[in-house]
C-alpha cells in the first residue's frame, strides 16, 4: 500500500496516516485480518517520528479499525467497529458537510451521486448494511 502524506499541510501527520490506513482498508488495498508494518518498519518506510506512528496506530486501535498483539504485531481487525458512536459520529460530520455543500452551491442531487461513487469504489464486502 502507497502511503501519501504530506508534511507542510494543515492535517497532523498521525490524522494523515490514520485516514491513509482507514482508506486503505475501505479500497481493499489493505484486507481484513491482514498484516501491518511494526511501527519501526512504518516510521522508516514513511520518514516520520515512530512517535507518529505510534498515536496513529492508538487511534485506529481505539476506533476497531486495527487489532494489536504483542506477538502479532498490529492487523487489521476482522471485527470492523459496529456503528454506535460512530454512526453519532457520522451523522455530526455529514451534517457539516451538507451544510457547508449547499453553501457552495451544491445541490442534492450532486452531494448524494458524489457519496454515492465514492460508495461504489470501497471493496469492503464484509461489511453488512445496517437498517437505518
Amino acid at each position: 500500500m502507497i502511503i501519501k502524506l504530506n508534511p507542510s499541510g494543515d492535517e497532523p501527520i498521525y490524522v494523515q496516516l490514520r485516514n491513509e490506513i482507514v482508506l486503505g482498508i475501505g479500497n481493499g488495498q489493505l484486507a481484513l485480518g491482514q498484516s501491518l508494518p511494526t511501527v519501526r518498519q512504518l516510521a522508516s518506510e514513511t520518514g516520520i517520528n515512530a512517535m507518529t506512528v505510534n498515536k496513529a496506530y492508538s487511534i485506529l486501535k481505539n476506533e476497531g479499525f486495527i487489532e494489536i498483539d504483542r506477538r502479532h504485531g498490529a492487523i487489521v481487525s476482522p471485527h470492523a467497529d459496529q456503528y454506535g458512536e460512530f454512526k453519532k459520529k457520522v451523522e455530526s460530520e455529514l451534517q457539516l458537510l451538507i451544510t457547508e455543500s449547499t453553501l457552495k452551491g451544491i445541490c442534492k442531487e450532486q452531494f448524494l451521486k458524489i457519496c454515492e461513487n465514492l460508495y461504489e469504489n470501497l471493496s469492503i464486502s464484509t461489511w453488512e448494511e445496517e437498517s437505518i
